[in-house]
């Protein structure tokens, strides 16, 4: 089966931008794309509409950007710490996800999606770690947990 085209209502990563028309594989549009509602199936009708909407997306997207820069900037300085039980090697009996940081995010006010945070695997050990949040394919926010053992 080969591919269709789809025309992009909100960048994906590693696909394309907003607005671009792209070519991937009928499964991959049917069952994730279309009914996330990050694309529409490219008919003729609709490839005409695309240049007005690129210009709509585009004005969204700038208003967008200030704001993820906004909350990047407020991210960047936040300093998590969380205390655990810790065996007597300094690691963790059970292990911080991220739905354990976004409940200390809220806390401090901020609110972000838990499949946003960049976590390769769970933090299992006392210590300073570095947490990346993909806010938007360019826009990228660091910040820091501290764990400590709990008495």
């Amino acid at each position: 089966m080969g591919q269709i085209q789809v025309i992009l209502n909100e960048d994906v990563h590693a696909l394309g931008d907003a607005g671009d028309i792209v070519m991937v594989k009928p499964g991959y549009a049917r069952n994730f794309l279309i009914p996330q509602g990050m694309a529409l199936l490219a008919t003729a009708e609709r490839v005409n509409e695309v240049e007005h909407k690129r210009r709509v997306i585009g004005e969204e997207l700038a208003r967008e950007l200030k704001d993820v820069t906004a909350v990047k900037t407020k991210l960047d300085s936040v300093v998590l710490e969380i205390a655990a039980q810790a065996g007597e090697e300094g690691k963790l009996f059970g292990s911080v996800t991220t739905q354990n940081l976004v409940d200390l995010l809220a806390e401090k006010g901020l609110e972000v999606d838990r499949r946003k945070i960049q976590l390769s695997e769970p933090i299992k050990t006392v210590g300073e770690h570095t947490v990346s949040i993909r806010l938007r394919s360019d826009v990228v926010a660091e910040f820091t947990v501290t764990v400590t053992a709990a008495e």
